[in-house]
């Protein structure tokens, strides 16, 4: 086998065997849309309408929410900053909005208003933020929109901060789960705050609007949505043991059906997949070859476990293929990319992570990469 192929070999790990059953069907559910999402690998285990457009309600503040949360995590605000809340974005006592109820004129820190946007869903906080941020909220939503294009959430478009009705605002199951998985992974310094129950400000207390909060232990967020246009909606996550649910659920026609239809697609989902540790982080996968460095190989592997959600007893290996360049020249980092395990199953790629390399491998003197260079070109000759 030559080095080109070696590299790319097949790597078969042991057989993960079970025994035979039938996957059920998941729960028919009287909403516009929704999705079922693993978390760990983004696939989606049962959906309805997962790409139509539809009004998300308050489940757009998790995108104000999460550009927030990367304004702080990149040192581009801080936490303790104030927010000065000004008349366009303060909210006059009215019953028809959630509201944060911070005075007009009145400041919050930047902390207090995240707390205000994903606890007590308030408009006032999501649009002083906004202010805050970019200028404006038409500004803001611009910004909401390229963030919403780097995530490659293909079917959402945003027009403000706080999800009112509006005329081009618009999103899609598939694509706020996906904004879920990012708040997860990307923002895991201030996702905790998703599980508050409860935040009161200006002695004002408010509880968190998602009932499985109280009930589910494994639940610990994301964010609920009402408008009449869009009905009832939300986003949940859910971890139990290894395994963690994103569900997302459009258009319910209450508040008791969008919590019980939640609970039905988690109960569905882990009733019936399973997520089972493929390899685990910082083991050697394979010995690589090095070209121009002072070692000859480097062992890749990878730098957090990796995990594969699969329907639970099927009769089937789940098979992994290390790919990536066969000539690895150095000098190498500790960590550095250099190709990806993928995972299959009965030949169809459920999952893939990054592997990298495990040590670093510095660059070898003159005389040794003009040797390696000949060795080179000899090797590619045949």
């Amino acid at each position: 086998m030559s080095r080109k192929s070696t590299f790319a070999a097949l790597l078969l790990l042991p057989s993960f065997s079970y025994a035979a059953t039938v996957l059920s069907s998941p729960p028919d559910l009287n909403n516009k849309s929704y999705v079922l999402m693993d978390y760990e690998t983004g696939q989606i285990l049962a959906a309805k309408n997962e790409n139509e457009k539809l009004a998300p309600a308050s489940m757009t503040k998790m995108m104000t929410s999460y550009i927030v949360e990367q304004k702080l995590l990149k040192g581009q605000i801080t936490e303790g900053e104030k927010v000065r809340m000004n008349e366009d974005a303060w909210c006059r006592g009215s019953r028809t909005e959630s509201c944060m109820y911070v005075p007009l004129n009145g400041t919050a820190t930047v902390l207090e208003m995240l707390r205000g946007i994903i606890i007590q869903s308030g408009n006032d906080a999501s649009k002083a933020m906004a202010e805050y941020v970019a200028g404006n909220e038409g500004t803001f939503a611009q910004m909401m929109n390229q963030e919403a294009q780097r995530l490659g959430l293909t079917n959402t478009h945003f027009v403000n901060s706080t999800g009112l009705p509006a005329d081009g605002h618009y999103s899609s199951a598939k694509d706020m789960a996906v904004l879920a998985q990012h708040i997860i992974h990307d923002s895991a310094k201030y996702y905790p705050i998703y599980s508050e129950k409860e935040f009161t400000f200006n002695n004002i207390k408010q509880g968190n609007r998602n009932p499985l909060l109280y009930t589910d232990p494994s639940v610990d967020g994301l964010k609920t949505g009402h408008t009449n246009e869009a009905g009832y909606c939300l986003t949940t996550s859910s971890k139990r043991g290894p395994m963690r649910l994103i569900t997302v659920i459009f258009g319910t026609p209450s508040i008791n059906e969008r919590a019980s239809q939640t609970r039905s697609l988690l109960a569905w989902g882990y009733a019936n997949y399973e997520t089972v540790k493929v390899k685990p982080a910082n083991a050697p996968l394979k010995n690589v070859k090095v070209w121009f460095g002072t070692q000859n190989e480097v062992p890749a592997g990878l730098t957090e476990d990796f995990n594969v959600t699969m329907q639970k007893g099927q009769a089937s290996n789940i098979k992994t293929e290390l790919q990536g360049s066969p000539e690895i020249n150095a000098p190498l980092q500790k960590g550095q990319v250099i190709g990806k395990l993928v995972a299959s199953l009965d030949g169809k790629v459920i999952a893939e992570k990054p592997v990298v390399a495990l040590q670093a491998v510095e660059e070898a003197g003159f005389f040794s990469r003009m040797l390696d260079h000949v060795k080179q070109f000899f090797s590619n000759l045949f």
